[in-house]
């Protein structure tokens, strides 16, 4: 993450996971909202989260 991309924790708080709604964890390293619910990860990309699915990474 560079100097210019700043994440807004507030905004990360109100977004759920698009497929069970359930609440998401911020991965600072990897720069992904996290559903281990839908066992999915969401990029963030130039700060803005990508909550679409066809973008998600699955995790174990």
């Amino acid at each position: 993450m560079t100097d210019a991309t700043v994440i807004d924790r507030r905004m990360l708080e109100a977004l759920v996971c698009p497929v069970t709604q359930a609440a998401l964890t911020y991965d600072a390293d990897r720069q992904e909202l996290v559903s281990k619910a839908a066992a999915l990860a969401f990029p963030i990309r130039d700060g803005i989260p990508i909550m679409l699915v066809g973008e998600a990474r699955k995790i174990d």
